[in-house]
């Protein structure tokens, strides 16, 4: 199913001629730079295409013939290719090979003459390769970058504004070269009958993949072959088909896509089987706002949420059937880390239900919404994206556009963090919170929200007790020592929240301390009154608490220390 919706997706983008989609036969590539030739074959000036600054520098992308598999042995482009192609640049120290590669470019031209003789552009071409004036090239200044990096190049003929690839002749043949019938076979994706496509063309963009591509259909070796068919007839799928599920896969994976999110390890796109804008929307949603527009994914949640509650999903976009594809590396192949499809509706619902479940009390200083990466680091060691666990990212965006409980490995990862860091931040409490109520929905359908947004005093879970309990001991020491370094937080943190016997019969005699040294009387009987409101009923504290209720402490800590300065503020004077 997801190379027909691919395929599908195909079909209606590229009857749009502002889509970018190349037809069959062609691909859109980066061409760093362009020779410009005359009728003869000299060298006019050689076009650098590339647009930024130093590493930042992004070449231009032209529509050229689809390039060749790239295997072990030599296999040129069509009238574009790296510099040891097209000029016979050794890079490497392998001269014989160059020429090797040098003469099958210009084999490659060679092989169209019958249909593009009479082309003047193919003709420069051929002059300029057959002449070997490769030479006059030393003069630009382009040319010592171009030994260096060995990048693609392509040729354009004197007073042409298309490439000598775009040339109608050369278009032509191609399209000639395409209706050459192989053997013929029934293919899945169409239910038709057509010639099936022996190679699939390489996906591009998978971060983490190989730069030259990977194959989501592959079978390179006999163990994986049946019934005595190679390659790609066991997977039969025309060749028409297999170029377009493999184009339309790499116009979403491209650099800057609008419906392509990475997420950890995993490459996400979207779209749907009609125009909408909600295939570029939830990517703004679930992104990483930029620095010049930091709103961009607050507006997005708040159009999602305006959609849902005036009911404009209630029609026909609201019907339109919508795809979620992540993919991940996987050596020479691309794995399919997760794949979701429904209607429009269905996803804003689970979509907005993550928002709600990520909802807690936090500080006015802190995002509206948290995005996908900033959950996803706040749970990952010293805070990098390098560190953030493999897989976790594909399968918390796959829960969430399921309707599933989140992984059980992002509790454990989040309870860690705030144990080794002993730091109780905004993100990891929203997570925490997530965890659970997803978890406890899941389980037991009637209960919709077993954590609230902010202190629940009727929550008599003995975990979240004990949290609540361990921030108003941490509060007591705070006001006994104004100004003090370091607190029980930072010591007894771990232990209070894994297995508190050890370590509350101590902090509740070190509190007796703490309050003596309050000079405020009706304070301390606050205190010693809001201890005995949270520990009713408690009879003993347990041996161990288990990981969901060790996130249960973490929001119960969180929820209290939150009240505490919700009651600061409002007790401080206007303007402080």
């Amino acid at each position: 199913m997801i190379l027909q919706a691919l395929h599908d997706y195909y079909g209606r983008k590229s009857t749009d001629p502002e889509s970018g989609l190349a037809q069959l036969g062609f691909e859109w590539k980066e061409i760093p730079f362009v020779i410009e030739i005359d009728a003869r074959g000299n060298p006019i000036q050689i076009e650098d295409t590339r647009e930024g600054e130093g590493k930042k520098k992004r070449a231009r992308s032209f529509l050229v013939p689809q390039g060749v598999k790239k295997t072990s042995g030599v296999a040129a482009n069509l009238l574009w290719d790296n510099a040891a192609y097209v000029l016979g640049v050794d890079t490497k120290g392998k001269p014989k090979r160059i020429e090797e590669q040098r003469q099958a470019f210009i084999a490659k031209i060679e092989s169209l003459l019958n249909l593009t003789k009479n082309d003047a552009g193919v003709q420069a071409v051929l002059n300029f390769l057959r002449q070997a004036k490769t030479n006059m090239l030393s003069q630009y200044v382009e040319w010592t970058e171009i030994v260096e990096m060995a990048p693609n190049l392509t040729f354009r003929l004197q007073g042409d504004m298309d490439l000598v690839c775009q040339r109608s002749a050369v278009a032509e043949a191609i399209r000639m070269e395409q209706n050459i019938t192989g053997p013929n076979g029934f293919c899945i994706l169409t239910g038709e009958t057509g010639e099936i496509e022996r190679l699939h063309k390489a996906i591009k963009g998978v971060w983490g993949a190989q730069t030259s591509g990977a194959n989501i259909v592959s079978f390179n070796l006999d163990a994986f072959n049946s019934y005595g068919k190679t390659q790609g007839a066991n997977a039969p799928v025309s060749k028409q088909a297999a170029f377009s599920y493999v184009t339309a896969l790499n116009h979403l994976l491209r650099k800057d896509s609008p419906q392509r999110l990475q997420v950890g390890d995993a490459s996400a796109v979207f779209w749907s089987d009609r125009s909408t804008d909600w295939e570029a929307r939830i990517v703004d949603i679930f992104g990483e706002p930029t620095k010049d527009d930091p709103d961009r994914n607050v507006r997005a949640v708040e159009n999602l949420y305006t959609a849902i509650e005036h009911g404009k999903l209630e029609n026909e976009e609201g019907q339109t059937k919508f795809f979620v594809l992540g993919l991940a590396p996987n050596a020479a192949r691309i794995a399919i880390r997760f794949w979701q499809h429904g209607t429009v509706a269905e996803m804003a619902g689970r979509i907005k239900q993550h928002f709600d479940d990520l909802t807690i009390e936090h500080s006015s200083r802190d995002p509206l919404y948290l995005s996908l990466f900033r959950l996803l680091v706040s749970v990952a060691t010293q805070g990098k994206a390098d560190n953030i666990p493999p897989n976790l990212g594909g399968e918390l965006l796959r829960s969430i556009l399921a309707g599933l409980p989140y992984p059980q490995p992002l509790l454990a990862a989040a309870v860690r963090r705030i144990r080794a860091e002993r730091e109780m931040t905004y993100a990891r409490a929203a997570l925490i919170k997530a965890c659970i109520n997803r978890s406890t929905r899941y389980s037991t359908p009637n209960i919709k929200e077993e954590l609230k947004m902010c202190l629940d005093e009727a929550n008599i879970n003995v975990g979240y007790r004990l949290g609540r309990l361990f921030a108003v001991l941490e509060k007591i020491q705070e006001e006994a020592n104004p100004g003090i370094n370091a607190t029980i937080r930072d010591r007894f943190y771990g232990a209070a929240s894994s297995t508190p016997v050890t370590v509350f019969s101590i902090l509740l005699k070190l509190k007796n301390h703490h309050l003596s040294k309050l000079e405020n009387r009706g304070r301390v009987v606050n205190m010693e009154k809001r201890i005995g409101d949270i520990m009713e009923g408690l009879s003993d504290f347990p041996a161990q608490l288990p990981l969901a209720d060790q996130g249960r402490f973490a929001i119960g800590y969180y929820h209290q220390r939150q009240d505490f300065f919700k009651k600061t503020e409002s007790n401080s004077p206007e303007g402080a």
